[in-house]
């Protein structure tokens, strides 16, 4: 193929050679000097003729290593300078992970306008990332020398589906791909609805606490105990979608989380729906014994000011006694009137929306402008799940299935989340991956739910056949949420999976370039969850396990003032590391006070403590435990995390 050829190859891949005529022409504006946040050439640009964008951070000559590390994701970081700022994952880390690991790095703003519907979706899911990673390597050869880097695509969440739409349809570009927190094509936007569901039926009689109760170490392990036939069919189903039961520990605060950022996609796309769901047999909300209709409400207030911000806020004259967190804003005067715009979050009687909304629509809205706060939408969406059925594979949705195969509910005519996958990977995902690839899933993800990882695993084995085991490596991170822990709280259930995207980064690279493939976690999938083993050795991985006792047991209860001693091993899976790290949190609290000193590095470590409670009440207490493949104490890059936790009733 001529180096100048304007099409993909015959499979319609975007090979090393091809040149995208719509990004063929690279320019750079800023190539420079910098100190901040450490010694780096800075270069930025983009390709004539289009909003595409790119930044590119090169390390100094003795930090190379010959190849470069690509985030799907643009971030605003408003610390840079120049025309188009971009940051890095917060899960990555910094500069300092890229050069500490012989790679520059690379990112781009995915297209910009270019994207714009009616655009072809792939110029967001690769054809912009191609296109810079390519020239990328025609900067690095005049910065280093004629040389061709290895290159390495990740992204999470969103992302993920971006990485597999660049590993499905591109060739020689990258050379290894490392989806994170990843989704199946059907995901959008059942991962949520079914949440909301949950979150209101469990809520009216208060149930999560004893939910918890039941889960939480030293609990009954039933938790259903005590929940009538709605609350134990709207636990069950969420769980047979696969969100994870740990998951629902902050269920004071818990909301329907990225729901937002769609919330605006199934009105668009499948406007019936709402009257359909009211009024219609085999829905919810058709179903006049049903306790949703008690949850229906609607309030008749006025705009009181435009808030001018990206995206738009607005100031409500009046709001109403109830949560309208999620419901519409249906717009009955003014230039807007008959539009209705979902609500992303509240404050007192501010309302934003997300970034996804109409921006056109939203600069109609004047103060004074008559609405209905109507929370018909997102009652409706919380058993949207039901009637959104894809093909049996993607086993979460197999519950809503008779025992002949069939549908049990009226399924509507569009898979909303098969379209949005197409727009955000460019095609549909099959597993026909062209290189290397290691994929990381959160267990206690309840935005990614866990099961979506074995998913694609199956995918990719039954399109490469004998060629799989070359090609893909699975690690499950235990503990882990679809974010790092922001809060105190989150950090007493969960850890970061930073260190272990940081070293499935370096790992994947050696899978490459040294032929050393990365120990894959051993797992079964029950019932729609994921189960790894109990013991490191079995299972596998990078992250260390952690096992700890109180009193001989996972419950103990003591007297205010009763020395309680604990008793644990941080163990390390065979080629994994060493553990370098082991805090304390007797509280449960989340701030990990009292740090072991373990001396010299090594695969596993035995622990005991002894505590003095003062004051009578339930704890958890919790031990965390660090391990680094190379053993390194100093380093703040590849610490890999994990916990376990035990109940303390002090009387």
């Amino acid at each position: 193929m001529s180096v100048n050829s304007p099409e993909p190859d015959a499979t319609g891949q975007v090979t090393e050679e091809y040149i995208d005529p719509k990004y063929s022409q690279p320019f750079v504006d800023v190539n420079e000097l910098r100190d901040d946040p450490m010694p780096h050439r800075y270069v930025h640009g983009g390709f004539e003729g289009s909003d595409a964008r790119f930044s590119l951070y090169f390390p100094s000559d003795d930090s190379y290593g010959g190849r470069f590390f690509h985030n799907t994701y643009p971030m605003a970081l408003t610390s840079d300078v120049g025309p188009f700022p971009i940051a890095f994952d917060v899960a990555t880390g910094d500069l300092g992970f890229t050069f500490a690991s012989g790679a520059y790095y690379v990112q781009t703003n995915l297209g910009g306008a270019d994207r714009a519907p009616p655009a072809d979706p792939a110029i967001g899911a690769y054809r912009v990332n191609a296109a810079a990673a390519k020239y990328s390597r025609e900067v690095a050869a005049e910065l280093y020398g004629d040389h061709r880097p290895f290159g390495y695509l990740f992204g999470g969440s969103g992302g993920s589906y971006q990485v597999m739409g660049a590993a499905e349809n591109t060739v020689g570009v990258w050379d290894g791909f490392l989806p994170f927190v990843l989704g199946t094509p059907n995901s959008i936007p059942s991962v949520f609805t079914v949440r909301m569901h949950a979150l209101r039926v469990l809520r009216c009689r208060d149930k999560f606490p004893g939910i918890m109760d039941a889960i939480d170490p030293g609990g009954s392990g039933d938790p259903y105990v005590g929940l009538d036939d709605e609350e134990r069919a709207a636990l069950e189903e969420a769980t047979l979608l696969g969100y994870p039961l740990r998951g629902w520990w902050n269920h004071k605060t818990l909301t329907s989380g990225y729901f937002s950022n769609v919330a605006d996609r199934v009105p668009i796309m499948d406007p019936t729906y709402v009257t359909d769901f009211w009024s219609k047999p085999g829905y919810l909300g058709g179903d006049p014994t049903s306790s949703i209709h008690a949850a229906r409400c609607a309030f008749d207030t006025a705009v009181g000011a435009v808030i001018e911000s990206f995206p738009m806020q607005m100031e409500l004259a009046s709001v109403p006694d109830w949560d309208i967190a999620n419901a519409h804003l249906v717009i009955t005067s003014g230039a807007a009137a008959g539009n209705s715009l979902p609500v992303a979050w509240v404050k007192g009687a501010t309302v934003g929306f997300a970034y996804s909304t109409n921006p056109a629509l939203l600069h109609n809205v004047a103060a004074g402008d008559r609405i209905r706060i109507d929370n018909s939408w997102p009652l409706a969406l919380e058993t949207y799940q039901h009637h959104q059925v894809p093909t049996p594979d993607m086993y979460g949705w197999n519950q809503y299935r008779n025992a002949h195969g069939e549908p049990i509910y009226p399924q509507r005519g569009v898979l909303v989340g098969t379209e949005a996958t197409v727009n955000t990977v460019g095609s549909m995902p099959d597993g026909r991956i062209t290189a290397k690839m290691l994929a990381i899933e959160a267990l206690m993800d309840v935005d990614a739910l866990p099961w979506q990882a074995d998913w694609y695993r199956s995918t990719v084995k039954h399109a490469l056949g004998p060629r799989f085991e070359d090609q893909f490596a699975l690690w499950f991170i235990d503990h882990a949420q679809h974010d790092d822990p922001a809060t105190t709280d989150a950090r007493a259930h969960s850890v970061s999976y930073a260190g272990a995207l940081q070293q499935g980064l370096r790992d994947l690279s050696t899978w490459v370039e040294r032929g050393v493939k990365p120990p894959d976690t051993v797992y079964e999938v029950i019932d729609t969850q994921v189960h790894v083993p109990a013991a490191a050795a079995h299972r596998g991985g990078i992250q260390p396990v952690v096992e700890l006792k109180v009193h001989g047991g996972v419950r103990a209860e003591v007297g205010v003032g009763e020395p309680v001693s604990f008793d644990a091993t941080v163990e390390v899976p065979p080629n994994a590391g060493d553990v370098i790290a082991a805090e304390w949190d007797f509280e449960g609290v989340g701030t990990y006070p009292v740090v072991e000193q373990l001396g010299s590095p090594r695969p596993k470590v035995v622990l005991s403590a002894t505590h003095v409670y003062t004051q009578p009440g339930t704890y958890f207490a919790v031990l965390r435990g660090t391990s680094q493949r190379q053993g390194d104490t100093r380093t703040p890059y590849g610490r890999v995390q994990n916990l376990a936790r035990v109940r303390v009733i002090v009387r």
